[in-house]
């Protein structure tokens, strides 16, 4: 760049056109905004002289112009060469720099090997110093070990020696401490056995361990079992005797105990034989007894001789449980045919008070010893709970049997009181709530939980879950739905409607025209309709109560049984009653609005000229829901869910009703339109009001049940104001219909049609204008509300069509 001169540079460069990219012009800017035009990356140099000169005028100051320019360019040219040369010094600084930097990297490279070579003279001075001292502790190591090995030794020599003597003397207590050493001193010469003289000495050691083993047992045979075992009295040299076996192999005390804990049971085994009339479980409280007694009069006796960690009085208890488990099974199998639930019950009792003093009494130390004891402790809260009552499992069926039996007397009285109990006379205002017998099948269901649950928490509660299930679906049957009202004088009763409710499918044309005769029937009285309330709240804590009696047998059974315990169908027959009971109200207050919605249909409205107050029958469907309303509500005080259920179902059913007599009512007059409008007002003030007609307490009905009360009134009001329209012109009234009913269908419109009273020809011209603009191209569009598709709507509506 030197040997070029800076003008000569500047004059090549300045006749090339420099581009750039898009992205780096973007950035230009962004760094060093200008509004300069000569900066923007379009420069056109002949518009950029049109706007310094845009007239000819202009032209006069062009050498100001110019000098401006030039001056400009001088600036830039210098600024352009004093960044050059900057850019050339810096290169050759960075370059000294890298220099500088490498030097400094070999000196420090220098220093680095000449440390290292440092600690590696070190290193070995301080090897060689530590040389001498590492063989020294190496030495100190193997002199203490073979000092400690010829003190052994000498100790296993005199030991031996010793226990020979003492041994031959049954100097028991003297024994104890050089056994003790010298068993702990083998376990050093474990490794040395090779040698002749060590192998000599260990066998000596074994032989005289055996032979301790022999003689001490031979003295506890001697003592218990010897002539004069009636007259011995437990002695020192025995009780010392138990700490020298404590030492020996285990196998030698496990075997003395054995024998020992048979001895002091085999009267016991005696007394208590299966062919001895106290085996037999009326007399278990004397097996106890006897266990209990002789227990005590052990430990006065014997208690002080053996060690406390033998658990001598432990292991006398477990043996007993498990001979009596045993003896118990074998006669109670061979004589199953003579246990009622009276004996069983008094021997489970009698065995689980014995195991919770046991319980108490002991630790189970000795039961964890065996590992399959173990696994079963894990499982209990204590190890002695079942060690004798498991052999009652098999027989708990007589316990469930008996429970069945007492359930169906139960439920017996539960049929007999409930009669008395739905057929008394009580006030409209006064409810029945539930009945008193469902609250005794629950109690009594709770006390027999309580009960199978001290027994046991396998199987048998299973079985147990099964006869409640059983008793459950017999009190929905015969105590709740069997208990409902007659639907009338011809003498059906609610079974029969329940059958037809609970599958419509199953309705067979014989059994439907009887059902048309009961059709005929009178309405509910106060009394019925309060009996049927009584069963609703009956069924719903019915309900309620199942729930929590299934979530708790979950609880109690055992955890790999609890997903068989399913009480779903028992709730759904409880939910079955429920839904019945409402369908029966429901249809009673139907029955009673049904004269009115008949003589709604029957009344002459093209005579009609004048409107005025509501109609006759929409004063009598009022009365009926003043009448009828307020007694159900007060009846279920207690299920207020279900109140709204039966409003709502209520409405789902009428409404269609009512809109099947408007359409009935033809030919209309303008004036029996205008009344049939204000009577479907009033109705649907009526029906808005339905949950608190009657009522003291001032509060805003459920939004579902204004909804749909809203949706189907509003509809026919629809419908009549589409009556009242003019037919003229024909498109409009088409266009009318589309808009207030939008939903309807060919069908519909020609009943407004006939409502009308149009002529025929009228009639099928607006029938021809409608069809292809009909909703869904012709298919029906139903006129009901989509919130209730229960079976007795769908029974209505079949005894309609076979009229």
């Amino acid at each position: 760049m030197n040997a070029i001169d800076d003008e000569d540079y500047f004059d090549e460069i300045s006749h090339e056109i420099i581009n750039f990219p898009a992205e780096v012009q973007s950035a230009i800017e962004q760094v060093i905004p200008s509004d300069d035009p000569l900066d923007q990356p379009d420069f056109n140099a002949v518009e950029y002289i049109n706007s310094l000169f845009p007239t000819e005028q202009s032209l006069s100051n062009l050498d100001d112009v110019l000098n401006k320019m030039e001056y400009k360019i001088r600036v830039i040219d210098d600024e352009i060469r004093s960044v050059v040369r900057v850019q050339t010094n810096v290169r050759m600084d960075g370059r000294v720099a890298l220099e500088d930097a490498q030097k400094v990297i070999r000196q420090l490279f220098t220093q680095i090997t000449e440390i290292k070579c440092k600690a590696e003279q070190s290193e070995e001075t301080v090897r060689e110093i530590t040389r001498d001292i590492k063989q020294l502790d190496c030495a100190k190591r193997n002199l203490t070990s073979a000092i400690t090995t010829l003190n052994h030794l000498h100790m296993l020599v005199g030991g031996v020696d010793s226990l020979k003597t003492l041994t031959s003397k049954r100097q028991y207590g003297e024994i104890v401490m050089p056994l003790q050493a010298i068993t702990e001193v083998m376990k050093h010469f474990d490794t040395f056995t090779d040698i002749p003289q060590i192998r000599d000495l260990a066998d000596q050691v074994k032989e005289i361990q055996a032979s301790l083993a022999t003689q001490i047992t031979n003295d506890f045979h001697e003592a218990f079992a010897g002539p004069n075992a009636k007259s011995f009295v437990p002695n020192r040299q025995l009780a010392e005797a138990c700490l020298v076996v404590s030492i020996l192999d285990p196998k030698v005390k496990k075997e003395l105990l054995k024998w020992f804990v048979g001895i002091q049971l085999s009267e016991y085994s005696v007394l208590f034989h299966e062919s001895e009339d106290t085996a037999w479980l009326d007399k278990l409280d004397r097996r106890f007894a006897w266990f209990k007694k002789h227990l005590l009069q052990c430990e006065d006796k014997f208690g002080a001789m053996f060690p406390a960690h033998w658990e001598v009085s432990e292991r006398i208890t477990v043996e007993f449980c498990h001979i009596t488990k045993n003896e118990l099974s074998k006669i109670m199998s061979k004589r199953k045919n003579e246990i009622d639930v009276k004996l069983l019950l008094f021997a489970i009792q009698k065995t689980v008070n014995l195991e919770t003093l046991l319980a108490k009494r002991f630790s189970g130390a000795t039961l964890a010893e065996d590992k399959d004891e173990e696994d079963s402790k894990e499982k209990k809260t204590s190890p002695f709970t079942g060690i004798i009552s498991e052999c009652f499992q098999p027989y708990l069926y007589i316990y469930i049997e008996s429970l069945d039996r007492n359930l169906f007397e139960l439920m017996e009285r539960s049929i007999a009181d409930s009669k008395t109990d739905l057929n008394r006379e009580v006030l409209p205002s006064t409810s029945i709530g539930v009945l008193p017998s469902c609250a005794d099948l629950f109690v009594f269901y709770k006390k027999c939980l309580i009960q199978c649950t001290q027994l046991s928490n396998g199987n048998p509660m299973l079985a147990l879950a099964n006869t409640f299930q059983k008793y459950l679906r017999e009190y929905a049957f015969k105590v709740l739905q069997n208990n409902l009202p007659k639907i009338g004088s011809s003498g059906g009763t609610l079974s029969s409607v329940t059958n037809i409710t609970r599958d419509l499918r199953d309705l067979s044309s014989g059994f439907m025209q009887n059902f048309l005769k009961e059709g005929e029937s009178t309405r509910f009285n106060k009394q019925e309709q309060a009996r049927i309330c009584c069963i609703l709240t009956t069924a719903e804590y019915c309900l309620e109560t199942t729930q929590q009696l299934e979530k708790t047998l979950k609880e109690k059974i055992d955890p790999t049984l609890s997903e068989r315990i399913k009480l779903a169908q028992e709730q759904d027959v409880f939910h079955n009653v429920i839904s019945t009971c409402i369908q029966l109200l429901v249809q009673d207050l139907e029955v009673a609005c049904e004269p009115a919605l008949t003589a709604m249909s029957k009344t002459q409205w093209q005579s009609v000229e004048t409107v005025g107050d509501q109609s006759p029958y929409v004063s009598a469907i009022t009365g009926h829901i003043k009448t009828t309303v307020p007694l159900i509500r007060d009846n279920l005080a207690s299920s207020r869910k279900y109140f709204t259920q039966f409003c709502i179902k209520f409405v789902n059913s009428f409404i269609p009703k009512f809109i099947q007599s408007i359409f009935k009512c033809k030919p209309l007059s303008a004036a029996g339109a205008e009344q049939l409008l204000l009577d479907a007002h009033m109705l649907k003030t009526i029906l808005l009001g339905l949950p608190l007609v009657g009522s003291k307490v001032n509060r805003e009905a459920p939004t579902s049940f204004t909804k749909i009360v809203v949706k189907g009134m509003t509809r026919a009001e629809m419908i009549l104001k589409v009556v009242m329209s003019h037919t003229e012109p024909h498109t409009a009234f088409v266009e009318q219909f589309l808009k207030l009913l939008p939903e309807s269908d060919v069908q519909e419109f020609q009943k407004v049609l006939e409502m009308k009273g149009l002529k025929a020809a009228d009639k099928n011209h607006l029938i021809s204008l409608f069809r292809p603009r009909q909703p869904g191209l012709g298919q029906p569009v139903s006129t009901s509300p989509k919130h209730d598709t229960s079976s007795i709507r769908k029974l209505n509506n079949l005894i309609k069509k076979t009229f």
